[in-house]
């Protein structure tokens, strides 16, 4: 087989490697290649050697790349807490200490999540993490020292 053969091969592999499960079109739109090696009259199948390629790809995700997406993701929402909190100091910084400097807070945090969530829904469960991770974070003691959440809402 000459190795433009298997360049082209190679292609359409990855191709139906990406495509959803048994829903490709190569083995209708003529996409297999017969190979020329010796003794192979077999008809060069992408749908099935991608299959075969996906099976390998799952079991190596299983065992060792999920651990570390689940790293990857944890890192994402901490840098996602990390940058609402900012987010939040900045709003407040910028405006005027008409209220306590707690309620401040709480305040620009609830306008930033309802932003967020109207303009940028597909952030939704990220930006809910993130706000309560800042209210237990910073807030939480204040929460308690005013009488809890019914308290804080009536100020």
């Amino acid at each position: 087989m000459a190795p433009r053969d298997i360049e082209q091969q190679t292609l359409e592999i990855i191709s139906c490697f990406f495509e959803e499960e048994h829903a490709l079109g190569f083995r209708d739109l003529g996409g297999c290649i017969e190979s020329d090696g010796p003794g192979d009259d077999d008809r060069f199948d992408p749908v099935v050697i991608a299959d075969k390629l996906r099976e390998l790809g799952d079991d190596f995700e299983e065992k060792f790349i999920q651990p570390h997406i689940r790293r990857l993701q944890q890192a994402v929402a901490n840098k996602a807490v990390e940058e609402f909190a900012r987010s939040v100091d900045s709003l407040c910084a910028a405006q005027s200490a008409e209220v306590a400097p707690e309620m401040q807070l709480l305040r620009a945090s609830m306008a930033l999540g309802l932003y967020v969530k109207k303009t940028c829904p597909d952030l939704r469960a990220t930006i809910q993490s993130c706000m309560a991770a800042f209210i237990n974070t910073r807030l939480a003691g204040w929460i308690t020292q005013q009488g809890g959440w019914d308290q804080v809402t009536m100020v």
